[in-house]
């Protein structure tokens, strides 16, 4: 079982905290975890790109000339898709990109991707933010004590003073205990969880 240690927002050592081996030291599978994150990123896709087809392009009601004797080529609309401004043959429909994950797999890539970031000393366990006011410059300050550039920050409850003075800083990315997933654990070089969710994903995950 690891043991990390727990600091406070000054970056002092206030604790310890056990974690589940089954959570936190999971082998790593890049292909599992490259199947749920290409699974996630499909999901985003709107998928509302459309291009009209000869059912849908206006005109085209009357044969361009007759059936023959023109010496031209037959045909039957001017909205053909072989013809200038006609139709679209095979052309992109709204659809959906999601295809499903089983919640099993979903599970095991977000031990891995814990896993890895403990395994890498990149997974930062705090005991909370004390932020008596929003204020950005103070949480900027807090952030460059603990050395945050680009982190993915977990909390349990939401703190509106944290939420409101996190938002607008960039790299940074605040994200409740019960929504964490592996896209983006792995998408942040470096992983903070305020112990109580912490406790709350290991509940969740055993």
């Amino acid at each position: 079982m690891a043991t990390v240690t727990v600091f406070d927002q000054n970056n002092k050592e206030v604790g310890s905290l056990d974690l589940a081996p089954e959570i936190f030291e999971v082998e790593v599978r890049p292909e599992i975890l490259h199947f749920v994150v290409r699974a996630q990123l499909a999901a985003k896709r709107v998928g509302t790109h459309s291009v009209k087809t000869r059912a849908f392009v206006s005109g085209g009601g009357k044969k361009p000339w007759k059936q023959k004797g023109t010496g031209h080529a037959r045909a039957g609309s001017n909205r053909s898709p072989i013809w200038r401004g006609g139709a679209i043959i095979f052309g992109p429909q709204p659809r959906s990109y999601e295809f499903k994950v089983n919640r099993k797999v979903r599970r095991l890539a977000l031990k891995m991707a814990l896993s890895s970031r403990l395994s890498e000393n990149q997974l930062v366990v705090l005991k909370g933010f004390d932020l008596t006011e929003v204020k950005t410059k103070r949480f900027a300050e807090v952030a460059k004590g603990l050395g945050l550039e680009k982190a993915l920050i977990v909390f349990k409850e939401a703190d509106t003073n944290l939420v409101l003075s996190a938002r607008n800083l960039p790299g940074i990315k605040l994200l409740p205990a019960d929504q964490l997933n592996a896209y983006d654990v792995l998408l942040y070089p470096k992983l903070v969880m305020l112990e109580s969710a912490a406790v709350s994903v290991q509940e969740r995950l055993k």
